[in-house]
């Protein structure tokens, strides 16, 4: 049989590639899409879909501000929807930071209890 080689970045990815590449299930793209009007895959006969580059990217950036930086849905909307988090740098120096952090919000502490939680998890 003939290797899989891997696809360009330039390539489109369907549903279940992009799903793999961000260790999401399918069904939570098709739930972004229905949150983030700029998510918006190409969907060709029977409803297959098909991520641009642009939505990859996207879809990364998305699964970033959701699952590493702590943001909910509707932070996550809000910021795209401002421009704020563009993934860019910005004045040379890079966005490090949420574009109005929650002084009040302990992520630091939801973060150390998350990888408690998965550590307890893997020495089932």
């Amino acid at each position: 049989m003939p290797e899989a080689r891997a696809k360009s970045e330039n390539a489109f990815r369907t549903i279940g590639e992009l799903a793999g590449d961000l260790g999401v299930p399918q069904h939570i793209l098709r739930y972004w899409e229905t949150r983030f009007p700029q998510l918006r895959p190409l969907q060709r006969a029977g409803n297959r879909r098909y991520y641009r580059p642009d939505d990859v990217a996207l879809a990364r950036r998305i699964h970033r501000l959701l699952n590493q930086d702590g943001y909910t849905i509707r932070g996550v909307q809000q910021l795209l929807t401002s421009g704020a988090d563009d993934g860019e740098e910005r004045d040379g120096a890079p966005d490090a930071e949420p574009a109005e952090p929650n002084p009040g919000f302990p992520a630091d502490e939801l973060r150390s209890l998350r990888g408690m939680l998965a550590d307890a998890l893997d020495g089932r």
